[in-house]
């Protein structure tokens, strides 16, 4: 962290652009890490110790200056508030965070190649960013790469990881590629899951789940139901014709 006396000469979030104005290349860019902040408020609903940031500026002091940000298409910070003093952030300064920076990082690639896989790279390494993920499901050949990669920084250094969903054991969450249904369209996403692999569900598939689950016990307690009335049924077919009347059998 900062001093105080060098923190004070930075400048404020309130004086800072909230991002770059540069126009996303497509709709995904803004619609995939928004579906990851979703779900996220969701799941962590009783946690106010995160943020999730999307096409947001994040100003940082490894740079040449503070006054330029880098904007990822999303990312997470853990050990922050969720609402900055109470109120939404405009965008986040390293030095107004206590010196936390984010611990994940998104960026798609576009038509026009970021420099994704080295500026960028080399930039969040310095800042400490732990995770980088680089979501590039259109020109992941062009580029020569995976369509979903995740980078580690270990010793400095980002490394590739091995594993999709990839967990993240210092975020308690994965993050993978799944298809989804948005609008009546079906379309990969990017998404949480958990330790074992599993998708995370969102409330409504989560409700979905439910009443599906409650539908498959009332079928069942049908199911038994009508399984035992047969039962019953043959059972007194054979006394008849035995020559008992099931109605009038002699009590125990």
């Amino acid at each position: 962290m900062l001093p105080s006396s060098v923190t004070k000469a930075l400048p404020s979030t309130a004086e800072l652009p909230c991002s770059d104005d540069t126009p996303v290349d497509n709709e995904d860019q803004n619609l995939l890490p928004n579906l990851l902040l979703i779900l996220l408020i969701y799941l962590w609903s009783d946690r106010m110790d995160w943020y999730f940031g999307v096409d947001m500026g994040v100003y940082h002091t490894t740079g040449l200056s503070p006054y330029v940000p880098v904007v990822p298409d999303g990312f997470l910070s853990l050990g922050v508030e969720r609402k900055k003093n109470g109120k939404s952030r405009s965008s986040y300064a390293v030095w107004e965070e206590q010196g936390i920076v984010p611990t994940m990082t998104l960026e798609m690639v576009s038509h026009k190649p970021g420099g994704e896989y080295d500026k960028k790279l080399a930039l969040y390494a310095k800042l400490g960013v732990l995770y980088y993920v680089i979501y590039n499901p259109e020109f992941w050949q062009r580029d020569r790469h995976q369509p979903f990669e995740v980078y580690k920084l270990e010793a400095g250094e980002y490394k590739l990881q091995i594993g999709e969903p990839y967990w993240m054991p210092e975020v308690g969450l994965g993050i993978g590629r799944t298809q989804a249904e948005l609008g009546g369209l079906t379309q990969e996403i990017l998404t949480w899951y958990d330790e074992n692999g599993r998708r995370h569900l969102n409330e409504a598939e989560q409700e979905k789940a439910r009443a599906e689950q409650e539908k498959a016990r009332a079928e069942q307690e049908k199911a038994r139901a009508e399984q035992a009335q047969e039962k019953r049924e043959r059972l007194e077919a054979f006394l008849r014709s035995q020559g008992f009347d099931p109605d009038d059998l002699p009590s125990s």
